[in-house]
């Protein structure tokens, strides 16, 4: 399998999607358009939950893809983002992995909405729109991020 090879593979009524990029802004458009694709096999609920859990979705993953390519390999060479997409009729799990420069999930604060900022949102919107988000510094660094469309209609409903 080349370094930028798409695989998928069906197990049943759950599809692994590996996808593994360089590290930079010039392949974001395309992960995320995998992504995209990759909510499209999510199948539970209406089209109307699916479009706002699409959204979400591809929202929390393009901010994450963003700090792999910005933050991770900031002053050293370039290496690769490595995405897996696990997904089944009613969830979605994205772990995207680099082997830049981590950093403390626990340390990184939401941002003062008020002051409006220009920066620093990105965790904020990914932990807005997951369900659940882990974070493993190491080699690699592998940020794993869940949804699950019940949680879209419960926000929905209220």
């Amino acid at each position: 399998m080349s370094d930028r090879s798409e695989l998928l593979l069906d197990c049943g009524s759950v599809s692994l999607i590996h996808l593994q990029v360089p590290g930079s802004l010039k392949f974001r458009d395309l992960a995320i358009r995998v992504v995209a694709a990759a909510c499209k096999l999510v199948t539970a609920g209406t089209a109307e939950l699916r479009a706002e859990f699409d959204d979400q979705v591809i929202s929390a993953f393009g901010e994450a893809f963003n700090n792999a390519a910005i933050h991770s390999y900031k002053g050293r060479p370039l290496g690769t983002v490595d995405i897996d997409i696990e997904v089944d009729a009613s969830s979605i799990t994205l772990r995207i992995s680099d082997h830049g420069q981590s950093f403390d999930l626990a340390q990184i604060r939401d941002p003062d909405l008020d002051s409006l900022p220009e920066s620093g949102l990105g965790l904020f919107i990914i932990r807005s729109f997951m369900d659940s988000v882990l974070y493993q510094a190491g080699a690699p660094n592998v940020l794993s991020m869940t949804k699950q469309l019940q949680a879209v209609a419960a926000g929905a409903s209220q």
